[in-house]
């Protein structure tokens, strides 16, 4: 049965995103923020239909600590779901980085490609670092979220992989606060999985950590700590045995 409606759920998807593409290139004259109003409707479709069809429901702890400011979204990646969920429910318009190849996709690339977004080209190094510091702040300055994923690829549920400092370097440079978000999706929709699972995602959010006289690496450091740290709670049978995350001082302010 679960493979049926998983079948189910994957054809929707396909089905759908012709279209929308289409609708995206015919409202591409349209400004920024109402292409992203419209052009959201195809993952707010997708997160509901993996809710009727498959039974993944989600659950969100810690929303009240949401800032009402520009910030950077520093996210645990286990799956597709959250790349699709985080723009539906969050409440400022979301800035994507992301590797330029997306960009290449038939159709999803295509509505990508026309919300202004980052995306980079991972082999040019410092290039695409300095990229990101620099259109990250014109984002920001937009009042938009920068959302990246710091472990640079979806991981499995229960692996950690070293985190990357683009995210925080960013948040040091431009001075805004990171969100560290920790996320159980790879339980129920896994990566290049075609069979999904019912059941629960939980997406719990920490509260804004200050970016102000702080180095990358240790911001890094403490992004890291809360996120291993919160999956460790959030999903406790898929770290037994495992030691702790360590803990990470908050580094003083200069």
């Amino acid at each position: 049965m679960i493979v049926l409606r998983s079948a189910l759920f994957h054809a929707l998807q396909l089905c759908t995103v012709v279209p929308y593409a289409i609708l995206c290139l015919a409202w591409a004259p349209l400004p920024r923020t109402t292409r992203y109003r419209l052009t959201v409707g195809w993952p707010r479709l997708v997160i509901r239909a993996a809710r009727s069809l498959v039974g993944i429901d989600y659950r969100v702890l810690g929303a009240e600590r949401l800032p009402d400011e520009p910030a950077i979204v520093l996210s645990k990646h286990q799956s597709t779901w959250e790349t699709l969920f985080y723009p539906v429910w969050m409440r400022r318009e979301l800035c994507y980085v992301f590797k330029r190849e997306l960009l290449w996709l038939p159709f999803f690339g295509w509505g990508i490609g026309l919300l202004d977004m980052i995306h980079i080209d991972r082999r040019q190094g410092a290039v695409a670092s300095d990229q990101l510091l620099r259109e990250g702040a014109i984002r920001l300055a937009q009042g938009r979220w920068i959302v990246l994923f710091p472990e640079g690829t979806r991981t499995r549920p229960g692996a950690r992989i070293r985190y990357k400092t683009g995210g925080p370097r960013l948040a040091v440079r431009t001075g805004v606060p990171v969100i560290p978000i920790a996320v159980n999706s790879g339980e129920y929709w896994p990566r290049r999985a075609f069979v999904l699972r019912p059941g629960t995602i939980t997406v719990s959010i920490g509260e804004p950590i200050a970016s102000v006289g702080k180095t990358a690496e240790a911001l890094s450091a403490e992004v890291e700590s809360w996120i291993e740290s919160e999956m460790q709670r959030i999903s406790p049978h898929l770290y037994r045995g495992q030691a702790p995350a360590p803990a990470v001082a908050p580094a003083p302010r200069q």
